[in-house]
């Protein structure tokens, strides 16, 4: 990763600069630390109806490997040469809008970077009585609500229902275990890489079974795991864990397919699952989620979601790197699977 700078801006009677991270060329294959820049920049002033945010905390997120390709898919590329963006939260430090005052804490979507000037309205203010401002980038976030998206409107748990949960130690899958039981699932199935985070998945996410990618034969661990099948599986892997579970699924079972990360870096087409025609056979339900249009049910999920975070009913963890320089080794963590729980950079001092 290289650094460049540029001139600052004077904002009111304080010249300010910020850091921020930007694409500096498109990977072909699993990205590199050269794929990124590290800028110094000048912040402007904010004009009428917007604020000025430093960040305190910005998220990483396996998506924003496909950001990083040319071509629009669900959501824009990132632009060679300008800063990446991804959601952060951070304190309001100027404000020229009525309805954000300044020291109001808010989320939004210019993280990758110190300080963000932004129209008031792209921002949200959080409560931060109700729980630390870091999670509003995980549980409280869209990572919480794409678990609960994934499993009450994509694909629907019922009660007594068996369910497997691929990527299981990650942001959305340690949720997402935990939420399938509280929506009646009778057996809770998670893959992860590593003994250690299989053991995790019991012993601190309450799934009662867990298979280990990294031995291989994952249909035959599943089989082993949920020998009458399984009724709902929440995809953010594809590949072998969309085969295996196409093949574990008994009738009218619901496949949420919410990622793709074993996908991400191909430089090849991937080839689908062996096993398709077994979903028609089997009349499985098979459905794609884009988060961004599902936020009609983000005021439900944070009504639940609240509760019991309060009273350790759902339990979350975070793997935390300190700083905006290191946040593209945090992106490439997260590709490699080095996170449990949410991965968040911390820029600055919090509150």
């Amino acid at each position: 990763m290289t650094t460049t700078s540029r001139g600052t801006t004077t904002t009111g009677t304080t010249t300010t600069t910020s850091r921020e991270i930007r694409l500096a060329a498109r990977p072909v294959g699993e990205p590199a630390p050269g794929n990124f820049v590290l800028a110094t920049t000048g912040v402007p002033e904010p004009g009428e109806g917007e604020i000025l945010v430093r960040n305190t905390w910005m998220s990483v997120d396996p998506y924003m490997r496909g950001r990083m390709n040319e071509g629009h898919s669900f959501i824009a590329p990132f632009e060679i040469g300008a800063p990446l963006e991804g959601a952060a939260i951070g304190e309001v430090i100027a404000s020229r809008a009525a309805s954000v005052p300044v020291g109001a804490t808010v989320s939004h979507f210019l993280g990758w970077r110190e300080y963000a000037v932004l129209d008031a309205g792209a921002a949200t203010v959080v409560d931060t009585s109700l729980a630390p401002p870091e999670a509003y980038l995980g549980p409280l976030g869209t990572t919480g609500l794409s678990a609960y998206v994934a499993l009450t409107r994509t694909a629907p748990v019922r009660p007594g229902d068996v369910v497997f949960v691929s990527a299981a130690a990650g942001a959305v899958g340690s949720v997402a275990g935990q939420l399938a039981r509280k929506l009646g699932a009778s057996r809770v199935i998670g893959s992860a890489g590593g003994p250690l985070k299989t053991e995790k998945l019991i012993d601190a996410f309450g799934f009662d079974a867990a298979v280990d990618h990294r031995r291989g034969r994952l249909a035959e661990q599943l089989d082993r795991a949920a020998p009458g099948g399984i009724d709902v599986y929440l995809d953010s892997v594809a590949g072998d864990h969309l085969e295996a579970a196409i093949g574990a699924m008994r009738e009218d079972g619901r496949i949420a397919m919410v990622g793709a990360i074993s996908t991400y870096n191909a430089t090849e087409p991937v080839p689908g699952p062996h096993n398709l025609f077994e979903a028609a056979a089997k009349e499985v339900t098979l459905r794609g989620m884009v988060i961004s249009r599902h936020l009609d049910l983000f005021p439900e999920w944070i009504t639940k979601a609240v509760p019991w975070l309060a009273d350790g009913t759902l339990r979350t963890e975070t793997t935390v790197v300190e700083g905006i320089e290191r946040a593209p080794d945090a992106f490439l963590g997260v590709l490699r699977g080095a996170n449990t729980g949410k991965m968040l950079v911390r820029l600055g001092e919090t509150r």
